[in-house]
Protein backbone atom coordinates (compact mmCIF):
# COMPACT_ATOMS: atom_id res chain seq x y z
CA UNK A 1 0.00 0.00 0.00
CA UNK A 2 2.85 2.41 0.82
CA UNK A 3 4.29 1.73 -2.63
CA UNK A 4 0.98 2.68 -4.22
CA UNK A 5 0.61 5.87 -2.16
CA UNK A 6 4.12 6.88 -3.16
CA UNK A 7 3.02 6.89 -6.83
CA UNK A 8 0.22 9.38 -6.18
CA UNK A 9 0.74 13.12 -6.72
CA UNK A 10 1.72 15.12 -3.62
CA UNK A 11 -1.54 16.01 -1.89
CA UNK A 12 -0.22 18.33 0.82
CA UNK A 13 -1.80 21.34 -0.87
CA UNK A 14 -5.34 19.89 -0.65
CA UNK A 15 -7.19 21.75 2.12
CA UNK A 16 -10.86 20.87 1.59
CA UNK A 17 -12.87 18.69 3.95
CA UNK A 18 -15.95 18.96 1.70
CA UNK A 19 -16.55 19.01 -2.04
CA UNK A 20 -19.63 21.19 -2.49
CA UNK A 21 -18.84 22.86 -5.82
CA UNK A 22 -16.03 23.96 -8.13
CA UNK A 23 -16.53 27.69 -7.75
CA UNK A 24 -14.54 27.71 -4.50
CA UNK A 25 -11.70 25.52 -5.82
CA UNK A 26 -8.55 26.92 -7.41
CA UNK A 27 -7.11 25.72 -10.70
CA UNK A 28 -4.42 23.97 -8.65
CA UNK A 29 -7.05 22.17 -6.54
CA UNK A 30 -8.88 20.95 -9.64
CA UNK A 31 -5.66 19.84 -11.33
CA UNK A 32 -4.56 17.93 -8.23
CA UNK A 33 -7.88 16.09 -8.01
CA UNK A 34 -7.70 15.22 -11.70
CA UNK A 35 -4.12 13.97 -11.32
CA UNK A 36 -5.12 11.71 -8.43
CA UNK A 37 -8.14 10.48 -10.40
CA UNK A 38 -5.89 9.68 -13.37
CA UNK A 39 -3.75 7.50 -11.13
CA UNK A 40 -6.78 5.73 -9.66
CA UNK A 41 -8.09 5.07 -13.17
CA UNK A 42 -4.82 3.40 -14.13
CA UNK A 43 -4.86 1.20 -11.04
CA UNK A 44 -8.51 0.24 -11.47
CA UNK A 45 -7.92 -0.81 -15.08
CA UNK A 46 -5.21 -3.25 -14.10
CA UNK A 47 -6.71 -4.58 -10.84
CA UNK A 48 -10.06 -4.51 -9.09
CA UNK A 49 -8.68 -5.24 -5.63
CA UNK A 50 -9.56 -2.93 -2.75
CA UNK A 51 -6.93 -0.28 -2.08
CA UNK A 52 -7.88 -0.01 1.62
CA UNK A 53 -7.16 3.73 1.69
CA UNK A 54 -10.50 4.16 3.47
CA UNK A 55 -10.44 0.90 5.40
CA UNK A 56 -12.55 1.14 8.53
CA UNK A 57 -14.50 4.16 7.20
CA UNK A 58 -18.21 4.27 6.36
CA UNK A 59 -19.67 6.32 3.50
CA UNK A 60 -23.40 7.06 3.37
CA UNK A 61 -25.00 7.70 -0.02
CA UNK A 62 -27.71 10.13 1.11
CA UNK A 63 -29.82 10.40 -2.04
CA UNK A 64 -33.15 12.24 -2.03
CA UNK A 65 -33.35 12.11 -5.85
CA UNK A 66 -33.19 9.14 -8.19
CA UNK A 67 -29.84 8.24 -9.71
CA UNK A 68 -28.19 5.38 -11.56
CA UNK A 69 -24.68 6.40 -12.62
CA UNK A 70 -23.82 8.76 -9.77
CA UNK A 71 -25.01 6.55 -6.90
CA UNK A 72 -23.50 3.39 -8.43
CA UNK A 73 -20.24 5.18 -9.17
CA UNK A 74 -19.87 6.61 -5.64
CA UNK A 75 -20.78 3.22 -4.14
CA UNK A 76 -18.14 1.40 -6.19
CA UNK A 77 -15.61 4.16 -5.53
CA UNK A 78 -16.05 3.85 -1.77
CA UNK A 79 -15.86 0.04 -1.94
CA UNK A 80 -12.72 0.11 -4.10
CA UNK A 81 -11.12 2.32 -1.44
CA UNK A 82 -12.04 -0.24 1.23
CA UNK A 83 -14.90 1.67 2.89
CA UNK A 84 -18.26 0.30 3.95
CA UNK A 85 -21.29 1.87 2.26
CA UNK A 86 -24.65 2.68 3.79
CA UNK A 87 -27.33 3.36 1.16
CA UNK A 88 -30.07 5.76 2.30
CA UNK A 89 -33.52 5.49 0.68
CA UNK A 90 -35.59 8.65 1.19
CA UNK A 91 -38.87 6.93 0.35
CA UNK A 92 -38.64 4.52 3.27
CA UNK A 93 -37.02 6.89 5.78
CA UNK A 94 -38.38 8.89 8.72
CA UNK A 95 -38.48 11.94 6.47
CA UNK A 96 -41.93 10.69 5.48
CA UNK A 97 -42.86 11.35 9.14
CA UNK A 98 -41.56 14.92 9.06
CA UNK A 99 -37.88 14.52 9.97
CA UNK A 100 -35.64 17.27 8.53
CA UNK A 101 -32.65 16.72 6.23
CA UNK A 102 -30.29 17.87 8.99
CA UNK A 103 -31.81 15.59 11.63
CA UNK A 104 -31.65 12.68 9.19
CA UNK A 105 -27.94 13.30 8.54
CA UNK A 106 -27.08 13.77 12.22
CA UNK A 107 -28.87 10.59 13.25
CA UNK A 108 -27.13 8.58 10.54
CA UNK A 109 -23.79 10.12 11.52
CA UNK A 110 -24.37 9.01 15.12
CA UNK A 111 -24.19 5.42 13.84
CA UNK A 112 -20.55 5.93 12.86
CA UNK A 113 -20.72 7.40 9.35
CA UNK A 114 -17.59 9.30 8.26
CA UNK A 115 -18.66 10.81 4.91
CA UNK A 116 -21.91 11.74 3.22
CA UNK A 117 -22.54 11.74 -0.52
CA UNK A 118 -25.62 13.94 -0.88
CA UNK A 119 -28.06 14.36 -3.76
CA UNK A 120 -31.11 16.58 -3.21
CA UNK A 121 -33.53 18.61 -5.30
CA UNK A 122 -32.98 21.64 -3.04
CA UNK A 123 -30.00 23.85 -3.92
CA UNK A 124 -27.76 24.19 -0.90
CA UNK A 125 -28.80 20.97 0.86
CA UNK A 126 -25.26 19.48 0.89
CA UNK A 127 -23.87 22.76 2.29
CA UNK A 128 -26.54 22.75 5.00
CA UNK A 129 -25.56 19.23 6.01
CA UNK A 130 -21.86 20.17 6.00
CA UNK A 131 -22.61 22.97 8.47
CA UNK A 132 -24.48 20.66 10.84
CA UNK A 133 -22.57 17.37 10.67
CA UNK A 134 -18.95 16.67 11.55
CA UNK A 135 -18.17 14.31 8.65
CA UNK A 136 -17.09 15.05 5.09
CA UNK A 137 -19.83 16.01 2.62
CA UNK A 138 -19.64 15.53 -1.13
CA UNK A 139 -22.25 17.12 -3.37
CA UNK A 140 -23.72 14.57 -5.81
CA UNK A 141 -26.10 17.17 -7.29
CA UNK A 142 -28.27 19.78 -5.58
CA UNK A 143 -31.19 21.09 -7.60
CA UNK A 144 -29.98 23.19 -10.53
CA UNK A 145 -27.03 24.50 -8.51
CA UNK A 146 -24.00 22.20 -8.80
CA UNK A 147 -22.76 18.71 -9.64
CA UNK A 148 -18.99 18.96 -9.09
CA UNK A 149 -17.95 15.35 -9.65
CA UNK A 150 -19.82 15.22 -12.97
CA UNK A 151 -18.00 18.33 -14.16
CA UNK A 152 -14.69 16.90 -12.97
CA UNK A 153 -15.17 13.65 -14.87
CA UNK A 154 -16.18 15.66 -17.96
CA UNK A 155 -13.03 17.75 -17.65
CA UNK A 156 -10.85 14.69 -17.00
CA UNK A 157 -12.22 13.09 -20.18
CA UNK A 158 -11.43 16.22 -22.18
CA UNK A 159 -7.92 16.40 -20.73
CA UNK A 160 -7.25 12.76 -21.57
CA UNK A 161 -8.33 13.24 -25.19
CA UNK A 162 -6.96 16.75 -25.87
CA UNK A 163 -4.02 16.93 -23.47
CA UNK A 164 -4.97 20.30 -22.02
CA UNK A 165 -7.96 22.57 -21.44
CA UNK A 166 -5.96 25.74 -21.99
CA UNK A 167 -7.14 27.54 -25.13
CA UNK A 168 -9.74 24.90 -26.04
CA UNK A 169 -13.32 25.86 -26.92
CA UNK A 170 -16.01 23.85 -25.16
CA UNK A 171 -19.69 24.23 -26.04
CA UNK A 172 -22.37 23.23 -23.54
CA UNK A 173 -25.48 22.55 -25.59
CA UNK A 174 -29.05 22.19 -24.39
CA UNK A 175 -30.93 22.97 -21.19
CA UNK A 176 -28.52 25.41 -19.55
CA UNK A 177 -31.21 27.02 -17.40
CA UNK A 178 -31.93 23.89 -15.37
CA UNK A 179 -28.52 22.21 -15.55
CA UNK A 180 -26.35 21.84 -12.45
CA UNK A 181 -23.86 20.06 -14.72
CA UNK A 182 -23.55 23.17 -16.89
CA UNK A 183 -22.90 25.42 -13.89
CA UNK A 184 -20.17 23.21 -12.47
CA UNK A 185 -18.59 22.75 -15.90
CA UNK A 186 -18.51 26.50 -16.46
CA UNK A 187 -16.52 27.13 -13.29
CA UNK A 188 -14.13 24.23 -13.83
CA UNK A 189 -13.50 24.89 -17.52
CA UNK A 190 -12.87 28.60 -17.01
CA UNK A 191 -10.45 28.01 -14.14
CA UNK A 192 -8.40 25.69 -16.38
CA UNK A 193 -8.24 28.17 -19.25
CA UNK A 194 -10.93 26.92 -21.63
CA UNK A 195 -13.28 29.13 -23.60
CA UNK A 196 -16.93 28.29 -22.87
CA UNK A 197 -19.89 28.75 -25.21
CA UNK A 198 -23.45 28.07 -24.06
CA UNK A 199 -25.84 27.07 -26.81
CA UNK A 200 -29.54 26.31 -26.92
CA UNK A 201 -32.96 27.90 -27.27
CA UNK A 202 -33.20 31.49 -26.02
CA UNK A 203 -35.62 30.32 -23.33
CA UNK A 204 -32.90 28.08 -21.88
CA UNK A 205 -29.75 30.15 -22.46
CA UNK A 206 -29.51 33.49 -20.66
CA UNK A 207 -27.39 36.39 -21.87
CA UNK A 208 -26.58 37.04 -18.18
CA UNK A 209 -23.78 34.46 -18.43
CA UNK A 210 -21.81 36.97 -20.50
CA UNK A 211 -21.17 38.90 -17.27
CA UNK A 212 -18.70 36.24 -16.12
CA UNK A 213 -16.97 35.92 -19.48
CA UNK A 214 -19.00 33.10 -21.01
CA UNK A 215 -20.18 33.35 -24.61
CA UNK A 216 -23.63 32.26 -25.71
CA UNK A 217 -25.32 31.39 -29.00
CA UNK A 218 -28.76 30.27 -30.08
CA UNK A 219 -27.41 28.53 -33.20
CA UNK A 220 -25.55 25.23 -32.95
CA UNK A 221 -24.79 25.23 -36.68
CA UNK A 222 -23.11 28.62 -36.36
CA UNK A 223 -20.67 27.65 -33.61
CA UNK A 224 -19.85 24.10 -34.78
CA UNK A 225 -16.77 24.91 -36.91
CA UNK A 226 -15.04 26.63 -33.98
CA UNK A 227 -15.66 24.10 -31.20
CA UNK A 228 -13.18 21.52 -29.86
CA UNK A 229 -15.62 19.80 -27.50
CA UNK A 230 -19.40 19.45 -27.50
CA UNK A 231 -20.99 18.58 -24.16
CA UNK A 232 -24.59 17.64 -24.95
CA UNK A 233 -26.95 18.23 -22.03
CA UNK A 234 -30.27 16.51 -21.46
CA UNK A 235 -33.49 18.52 -21.68
CA UNK A 236 -34.74 18.38 -18.08
CA UNK A 237 -38.49 18.36 -18.54
CA UNK A 238 -38.95 17.34 -14.89
CA UNK A 239 -37.52 20.68 -13.69
CA UNK A 240 -39.41 22.90 -16.12
CA UNK A 241 -42.59 24.73 -15.13
CA UNK A 242 -43.59 25.29 -18.77
CA UNK A 243 -42.44 24.00 -22.17
CA UNK A 244 -39.46 26.18 -23.24
CA UNK A 245 -39.88 25.39 -26.97
CA UNK A 246 -42.86 24.46 -29.15
CA UNK A 247 -42.04 20.76 -29.53
CA UNK A 248 -39.32 18.14 -29.16
CA UNK A 249 -39.36 17.87 -32.93
CA UNK A 250 -38.38 21.53 -33.28
CA UNK A 251 -35.55 21.05 -30.77
CA UNK A 252 -34.29 18.06 -32.77
CA UNK A 253 -34.22 20.13 -35.98
CA UNK A 254 -32.17 22.90 -34.38
CA UNK A 255 -29.95 21.25 -31.78
CA UNK A 256 -29.68 17.46 -32.13
CA UNK A 257 -26.09 16.41 -32.84
CA UNK A 258 -26.33 14.11 -35.86
CA UNK A 259 -24.10 12.94 -38.71
CA UNK A 260 -24.97 15.96 -40.83
CA UNK A 261 -23.87 18.36 -38.11
CA UNK A 262 -20.82 16.27 -37.27
CA UNK A 263 -19.63 16.81 -40.85
CA UNK A 264 -19.69 20.57 -40.24
CA UNK A 265 -17.59 20.34 -37.08
CA UNK A 266 -13.83 20.00 -36.67
CA UNK A 267 -12.61 16.59 -37.78
CA UNK A 268 -11.38 15.77 -34.28
CA UNK A 269 -14.26 17.31 -32.32
CA UNK A 270 -14.89 15.49 -29.04
CA UNK A 271 -18.45 14.49 -28.13
CA UNK A 272 -19.39 14.02 -24.48
CA UNK A 273 -22.69 13.91 -22.59
CA UNK A 274 -23.40 13.58 -18.86
CA UNK A 275 -26.24 11.08 -19.24
CA UNK A 276 -28.75 9.80 -19.24
CA UNK A 277 -28.91 10.58 -22.94
CA UNK A 278 -32.13 10.71 -24.91
CA UNK A 279 -31.09 9.21 -28.22
CA UNK A 280 -32.52 11.18 -31.09
CA UNK A 281 -33.07 14.31 -28.98
CA UNK A 282 -29.65 15.54 -27.78
CA UNK A 283 -27.68 13.17 -29.99
CA UNK A 284 -28.31 10.43 -32.52
CA UNK A 285 -27.07 6.87 -32.03
CA UNK A 286 -24.51 7.12 -34.85
CA UNK A 287 -22.82 10.05 -33.09
CA UNK A 288 -23.22 8.79 -29.51
CA UNK A 289 -21.63 5.45 -30.47
CA UNK A 290 -19.15 6.85 -32.99
CA UNK A 291 -15.35 7.23 -32.74
CA UNK A 292 -15.50 10.88 -31.66
CA UNK A 293 -17.73 10.04 -28.68
CA UNK A 294 -16.21 9.59 -25.22
CA UNK A 295 -19.51 9.00 -23.42
CA UNK A 296 -18.51 5.57 -22.09
CA UNK A 297 -15.06 6.88 -21.09
CA UNK A 298 -16.87 9.46 -18.97
CA UNK A 299 -18.52 6.69 -16.97
CA UNK A 300 -15.15 5.02 -16.35
CA UNK A 301 -13.65 8.36 -15.37
CA UNK A 302 -16.55 8.97 -13.00
CA UNK A 303 -15.41 6.08 -10.80
CA UNK A 304 -11.85 7.41 -10.69
CA UNK A 305 -12.92 11.00 -9.96
CA UNK A 306 -15.18 9.89 -7.11
CA UNK A 307 -12.43 7.74 -5.63
CA UNK A 308 -10.16 10.78 -5.69
CA UNK A 309 -12.82 13.03 -4.15
CA UNK A 310 -13.66 10.59 -1.34
CA UNK A 311 -10.00 10.01 -0.49
CA UNK A 312 -8.86 13.64 -0.63
CA UNK A 313 -11.72 14.98 1.48
CA UNK A 314 -11.19 12.22 4.05
CA UNK A 315 -7.53 13.31 4.36
CA UNK A 316 -8.83 16.67 5.61
CA UNK A 317 -11.57 15.42 7.94
CA UNK A 318 -10.25 17.71 10.69
CA UNK A 319 -9.75 20.63 8.29
CA UNK A 320 -12.03 23.20 6.64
Amino acid sequence: MDDFISTLPCVDSWRHKHLLGLESLSAEDITLLLDVADRFRTICKSAKNKLNLLSGKTVCTLFFENSTRTRSSFTLAAQRLGASVLAFAAGTSSMSKGETVVDTARNIEAMGVDSFVVRHNMPGAPKLISENASGCVLNAGDGAHAHPTQALLDILTIRQRLGTLEGKTVALVGDIAHSRVARSNIWGLKKLGAKVILCGPSTLVSSEWAKIGVEYSYSLDEILPNVDVLNLLRIQFERQQSRPFPSVREYELLYTMNARRLAKAKKDVLIIAPGPINRGVEVTAEVADGPQSAIIDQVTNGLAVRMAALWLTDLRRDGE
